[in-house]
C-alpha cells in the first residue's frame, strides 16, 4: 500500500526566519511519521529550506517550472536548475497560475514534460471553478485537464502525482465533503487507469482547504491519497495535525 503525501504549499508567503521557525517546529515532530512530506516554496527559499530539510523526512518542492528548457525567459526558473537544489516536486497548473497567469492546459503539460525529464514529479493540480461545478460540468473539466498531461507524456503518466483542487474552494474556507471529493478522485483514478498500467502508483492528493479539522475525513476516501495543503502549511501545529491523520 502507497504511502500517502502531505505536501504544503506556501504560496507567496515566508520570511527566512519564519520558515525556519516553521521547518524546526515540524522536524521536531518527524520521528513517526509514516507519511510523505513535502514543502512547496517561493524559488527565492529554496536555498535555505534545502540546507534545512536535506537528509530529513520531508522533501523540497517548487511552486511551479518553466515550460521552457532554458534561454531569454526572463524570470522563469527551469527543472534543470530546481534539480540543483535537490527538488523533489514541481507543483503545475494550480488554480492560481491558470487564473492570474493565464496558463493553458497546453501550457501545464509542457511544464509536466519538462519536470519528468529532470527526475522531478510534477503535481498537477486539476480543477472546477464554482460556476462549472453548478453547470454540471466538474467531471468535463477536471477530464480535459488532466487529459492534455497525459496526451504529452504517455508512458511516463505514472510518475506524477494529480491534485484535485475544487477552486471554489481554495482560501475561501469551504471544502468539499469527503464524499464529493472521492467521486472527483474516482473520476480521475478512472482516467489515469485507462492511460497506463501503472496508475495505481499515481497519488491523487485534494487540494481545497484541507485543514486539521477535517483532513481525518478526506484522508479516509479509498481514492485519496494525501492533501496539497495551503494556508494549513504554514502553521505548524495544523500542518503536523494533517500529516498525523495521514500516518
Amino acid at each position: 500500500m502507497k504511502k500517502k503525501l502531505i505536501a504544503g504549499n506556501w504560496k507567496m508567503n515566508g520570511t527566512a526566519a519564519s520558515n525556519a521557525a516553521l521547518l524546526e517546529a515540524l522536524l521536531s515532530q518527524s520521528a513517526g511519521w509514516n507519511c510523505l512530506v513535502a514543502v512547496c516554496v517561493p524559488a527565492v527559499y529554496m536555498a535555505q529550506v534545502q540546507a534545512i530539510v536535506e537528509g530529513t523526512g520531508i522533501a523540497l518542492g517548487s511552486q511551479d517550472v518553466s515550460a521552457q528548457e532554458s534561454g531569454a525567459y526572463t524570470g522563469e526558473i527551469s527543472a534543470t536548475m530546481l534539480k540543483d537544489f535537490a527538488t523533489r516536486y514541481a507543483i503545475v497548473g494550480h488554480s492560481e497560475r491558470r487564473q492570474f497567469h493565464g496558463e493553458t492546459d497546453a501550457t501545464v503539460a509542457a511544464k509536466a514534460t519538462r519536470a519528468l525529464a529532470a527526475g522531478i514529479t510534477p503535481i498537477v493540480c486539476v480543477g472546477e471553478t464554482l460556476a462549472e461545478r453548478e453547470a454540471g460540468r466538474t467531471e468535463e473539466v477536471v477530464k480535459r485537464q488532466l487529459a492534455a498531461v497525459i496526451h504529452a507524456n504517455g508512458h511516463c503518466i505514472s510518475e506524477i502525482v494529480v491534485a484535485y483542487e475544487p477552486v471554489w474552494a481554495i482560501g475561501t474556507g469551504k471544502t468539499a465533503t469527503p464524499e464529493m471529493a472521492q467521486q472527483v478522485h474516482a473520476v480521475l483514478r478512472a482516467q489515469l487507469q485507462a492511460a497506463s498500467e501503472h496508475a495505481d502508483r499515481v497519488q491523487i492528493l485534494y487540494g481545497g482547504s484541507m485543514n486539521a479539522a477535517n483532513a481525518q475525513q478526506l484522508l479516509a476516501q479509498p481514492d485519496v491519497d494525501g492533501g496539497l495543503v495551503g494556508g494549513a502549511a504554514l502553521k505548524a501545529a495544523d500542518f503536523l495535525a494533517i500529516i498525523a491523520a495521514a500516518s
